[in-house]
């Protein structure tokens, strides 16, 4: 189960369908070595997306 205080680099490990929902989400950064160490909760915050409606969405594809 995601939740909005891990790792980016933790969920995308987690679940294959989870990077691209990222991804499609608005978070284009992924490669990037700093997302790897921030929290969904943070990197939701940098790109204006609603991290609650995100954990939802991924929650859901498993």
């Amino acid at each position: 189960m995601v939740t909005k205080e891990m790792l980016i680099g933790e969920i995308i490990q987690m679940n294959e369908k989870y990077p691209e929902i990222l991804l499609a989400a608005g978070m284009h950064c992924l490669g990037c070595p700093a997302s790897a160490g921030e929290t969904l909760e943070e990197a939701c915050a940098v790109h204006g997306i609603d991290v609650e409606e995100l954990v939802a969405k991924l929650n859901a594809a498993e």
